[in-house]
């Protein structure tokens, strides 16, 4: 985009790459947490937090928080308590006033080095194991599955075997010993 462009596509503009780049929304995405239609829903919410700005005169960044906060609890079962919202609504009303008065430049430069700081964004991934007897054998130490023996009851009294009892309706039981 160039000095040209109008203020409201820079400023939609800078709300799509605020909201790809908030590490909620891509935790919530990556995550599934919107469901199978997840990137969709992220992609909506971008197009109305940025609408909601030119559909609602003077607004404070509380609003927008607000706002955004149903929009991610409805359409992700999320709710943000990390303060990263409160400055996400703050940069968004700071951008939408800085495009109404004109200095959209400043508000392409700001978006040009946050998309730079973001680049590297590091992703979690599983390495795979190097041989499958590795990878048993850390199963078989993690499996918690068998019962004690009475030697290992013993040795721990402050843990009594648990009694297991089936239920009626096909349901284990697993309770205390008294």
């Amino acid at each position: 985009m160039d000095a040209s462009t109008p203020a409201r596509e820079v400023f939609m503009n800078a709300v799509r790459v605020l909201l790809s780049t908030w590490p909620v929304l891509q935790i919530a995405v990556d995550n599934g947490f919107g469901g199978a239609f997840g990137q969709q829903k992220a992609e909506w919410m971008m197009d109305v937090v940025g609408k909601y700005f030119y559909e609602n005169s003077d607004l404070v960044p509380s609003e927008v928080e607000d706002y955004i906060s149903v929009l991610l609890d409805q359409e992700f079962n999320t709710e943000v308590d990390d303060g990263s919202l409160a400055q996400l609504s703050q940069q968004m009303c700071s951008m939408f006033s800085q495009c109404q008065q004109g200095a959209t430049e400043k508000v392409q430069q700001t978006l040009a080095s946050l998309a730079e700081k973001n680049s590297g964004r590091a992703k979690v991934s599983v390495p795979a194991p190097s041989d499958e007897e590795e990878s048993e054998e850390e199963t078989e130490a993690m499996e918690c599955d068998a019962a004690p023996s009475s030697s290992q009851a013993t040795a721990l009294p402050s843990c009594p075997p648990a009694k297991t009892e089936e239920e009626e309706d096909g349901w284990t039981t697993v309770r205390k010993k008294k």
